[in-house]
């Protein structure tokens, strides 16, 4: 699979929706990621109160994990207008569940992208 293809898939999962009150919304940031198998697995974010909202990365993730996948081979997390490397917490969550997804490519640009252990050089173990 080519990176723009990736990248479409997690744009068009973007469009920000209400949730139960106009300050708790969902979709503002959408992802993407293909795992070693061939696998593409999608999330969103969703924003709530006390920090119980989740980044798309992790909705992915836990889609990926339902099918009993851990390598992850390329990532892309995308707003309306940019695409964005994944928070801090993301890019441990991704190392700790397969010491391999050090090695994943992820997309900080529509062509250029960094390996997970460029992003993370210093983790917690």
């Amino acid at each position: 699979m080519h990176q723009k293809e990736l990248i479409k898939i997690a744009k068009n999962l973007v469009g920000e929706f209400e949730l139960a009150k106009p300050e708790f919304v969902a979709g503002s940031v959408g992802s993407a990621l293909l795992t070693s198998s061939g696998n593409i697995y999608t999330g969103i974010c969703f924003d709530l109160a006390c920090g119980i909202g989740i980044c798309a990365e992790q909705s992915a993730v836990a889609e990926m994990l339902k099918n009993r996948e851990t390598k992850i081979e390329m990532l892309v997390a995308v707003t309306s207008s940019t695409i964005m490397p994944p928070c801090g917490k993301c890019r441990e969550l991704l190392i700790q569940i397969d010491e391999e997804n050090t090695k994943t490519k992820i997309f900080i640009s529509d062509y250029e992208y960094l390996s997970l252990d460029k992003l993370l050089p210093v983790r917690w173990k």
